[in-house]
């Protein structure tokens, strides 16, 4: 169970101890500290990180309005306000409170106030684990967060973005080779022969790996070993057992098995 770190801020020390004695009969609240006015406070919180403050609103010196207004700011903790008077409750929720409730505490109304506050807690981790999402889609297709969300609640399905160079290490060094410039590729176990500009580069990595990294509209396997690059590819020509060959522009010509020619023919027409 995830603890829900909690301080409690208050100037009478038996409203803190009162408080507290009821926190401690849920299992999920764990109270890290008490500070007996809103100076406090604002040192304890840095230093405490609590996911819930109860912060009194009458204090001398620095109220809880107070409070609150120097902590406004992304990593703010969720607030409960308690108090004596009620006469505060539309202030308090301008203010963004998660609940408010009056001294002397009632255990009905407490329960209800910590159920919201698991509530807010939940709705903020989705929301933290949505951002994070977001940011590693729009890493792989190169599209802004906030276009990706759009994108995402209109139905759209991004487009993955394929890299324009494709790197490979050679004894420390580490070419790069353009994906444009690769005419095919065969494999030999756990390498790859990627033939590209009238060389061949050594990969050590396998087929379906490489395939990941290639844009699938411009790369297709026509053998169990064999990628084309399917702008390479200058004739098909016909061979027996219903298989074809294909020329390519640099020279090369490769054999295209009969599993394959299914798969790849709506690219020609």
């Amino acid at each position: 169970m995830n603890k829900i770190d909690t301080l409690i801020v208050d100037d009478e020390a038996l409203a803190r101890r009162g408080l507290k004695l009821r926190l401690d009969g849920y299992e999920d609240i764990n109270v890290v500290g008490q500070c007996s006015n809103g100076r406090e406070a604002l040192e304890a919180i840095p230093e405490l990180n609590p996911d819930l403050i109860f912060l009194d609103i009458q204090m001398p010196g620095m109220d809880g309005f107070d409070v609150v207004r120097q902590l406004q700011g992304d990593e703010m903790p969720m607030v409960v306000f308690a108090t004596a008077f009620d006469q505060y409750a539309i202030k308090a929720f301008d203010v963004h409170a998660i609940d408010y409730i009056l001294k002397p505490l009632d255990d009905e109304l407490l329960g209800r106030a910590l159920q919201r506050v698991r509530d807010q807690l939940s709705q903020k981790n989705d929301a933290n684990d949505k951002h994070r999402l977001l940011e590693v889609i729009s890493d792989i297709t190169g599209k802004a967060p906030a276009e990706m969300e759009e994108l995402l609640e209109q139905g759209v399905t991004p487009v993955t973005q394929y890299p324009d160079k494709i790197a490979i290490k050679d004894a420390g060094d580490i070419t790069l080779v353009p994906i444009t410039e690769i005419e095919w590729v065969d494999a030999a176990g756990d390498y790859m022969c990627i033939h590209a500009a009238g060389q061949i580069h050594i990969m050590r990595t396998t087929m379906k790996q490489l395939e990941a990294q290639l844009d699938p509209t411009l790369f297709q396997r026509v053998h169990r070993s064999t990628l084309v690059n399917l702008k390479q590819v200058d004739k098909i020509c016909s061979h027996i057992n219903g298989e074809y060959n294909l020329n390519l522009k640099g020279g090369a010509r490769l054999k295209m098995s009969r599993s394959y020619k299914d798969k790849i023919q709506r690219f020609f027409k």
